[in-house]
Parts: structure tokens; sequence; C-alpha cells
């Protein structure tokens, strides 16, 4: 299931990578998509949305 995210506080490819790795500990065959300059995260992935936003921002960034 694709799933559509708008992340803030990336701001930087280090900041893309944080982002991909912990949708990765929530799903390790996840899809991530990430648009550094709009803050588009796209994920395909089985994983319940609210899993995943928690995932984002435990590893420091802010879903909205």
């Amino acid at each position: 299931m694709s799933q559509k995210f708008q992340v803030s506080g990336m701001s930087c490819n280090h900041c893309v990578e944080a982002v991909q790795d912990a949708v990765q500990t929530v799903d390790p065959h996840a899809q991530v998509t990430v648009d550094l300059e709009t803050g588009h995260v796209d994920v395909l992935s089985q994983q319940p949305r609210q899993d995943i936003v928690v995932a984002i921002e435990n590893a420091g960034y802010t879903v909205q």
C-alpha cells in the first residue's frame, strides 16, 4: 500500500537516509522515496501508517 507523508526538519542527504532507515526499521522491505526539497516522503509498505509516523518522529523529524 502506498502512503504519503509530509515531513519537516530534513535539510540534507543525511536526513534523507535517516528517514529511510527509520521507516525500514518498521518494515525492512519498504520502498521509501524522499523528496528533500518538498519534504514529501512516499512509502510502499503494508505496515500501519501510525507505526511509520512514530518511527520517523523517533528519528527526530516532524510528520505533519
